[in-house]
């Protein structure tokens, strides 16, 4: 049983799910899978990478779905870079973009250049007319410091905005009580975060938590994109993002399970008006 799902108007015991389809703006085989995800599959929500080269074009396609900010510090493909929109020097590498590795930024960071960058990233998705509905972090990497987890909270807080946070088996890894600190900020995030291990599509670790759903609110997270030349020339991944996309958008089994063990389908809206409720 969870507080949460009351409090969002559902019995105790319900199991509420929300299919986040990641990283519009990264390429436009990411954009066109993430909104035919959106638009004709299971996905109910997604997010905007707004440094990365397509972000502009994903908004150009926006009609009002529910997209929060997938808040960006790292540019991870060894043949596509991109980088800050602030001026912020401890933020590039030496090849003129966001470093590659979570290490790399944890360690050369200034804190005040991000959260510079950061809150510029939350402003100009507002200013290209999304209805940001929350806040996540590219590689998890402002959940999994303590200094850095301070700034996404503060901003989750000035922007009355959820979080996207892993569940609370991580908080022991991770050496500090996140979830616990953004709770007791009145922060709203889901019970419960299902992603796959990286470079590993999502298609059995969906199934595989589809199946053992727990009362809650579920995130289920997954990376959606067309098969296109331009995906397959920079990201070793391409196949299992296709994949997602199959998963959200053709797959038929999925659909019937989630009604099976009587899901009810919500997005992150939910939650934003919940927090901006008090």
């Amino acid at each position: 049983m969870t507080e949460l799902a009351e409090r969002l108007g559902h019995p105790a015991d319900a199991r509420l799910v929300i299919v986040n389809a990641d990283e519009l703006g990264l390429s436009y085989a990411a954009n066109t899978g993430v909104y035919e995800a959106l638009r004709t599959g299971l996905a109910t929500s997604a997010t905007i990478m707004v440094p990365a080269p397509w972000a502009r074009e994903a908004a150009s396609r926006y009609r009002g779905e529910d997209v929060g900010v997938h808040l960006t510090l790292n540019a991870e493909h060894d043949r596509y870079r991109w980088g800050p929109i602030t001026h912020a020097p401890s933020l590039l590498d030496g090849d003129g973009g966001f470093p590659r590795t979570v290490d790399d930024l944890w360690d050369h960071a200034d804190l005040d250049e991000t959260r510079r960058e950061l809150r510029a990233q939350i402003e100009r998705a507002i200013l290209w007319g999304f209805d940001i509905s929350h806040l996540d972090s590219h590689l998890g990497v402002l959940a999994r410091r303590p200094e850095f987890f301070d700034l996404y909270l503060d901003l989750a807080l000035e922007f009355a905005l959820p979080l996207r946070l892993s569940g609370a088996d991580t908080e022991r890894a991770v050496g500090f009580p996140f979830r616990s600190l953004a709770a007791e900020e009145r922060v709203v995030f889901p019970d419960h975060h299902v992603s796959s291990p990286a470079g590993v599509g999502a298609r059995r670790t969906v199934e595989a938590a589809v199946t053992e759903l727990q009362p809650g609110v579920t995130e289920l997270h997954l990376h959606p994109a067309v098969d296109a030349p331009e995906q397959r020339a920079f990201d070793a991944g391409w196949s299992h993002r296709v994949d997602d996309h199959h998963l959200l958008c053709f797959d038929t089994e999925l659909p019937e399970v989630l009604r099976r063990c009587g899901a009810t389908l919500i997005g992150y809206r939910e939650l934003r008006d919940l927090q901006r409720a008090g």
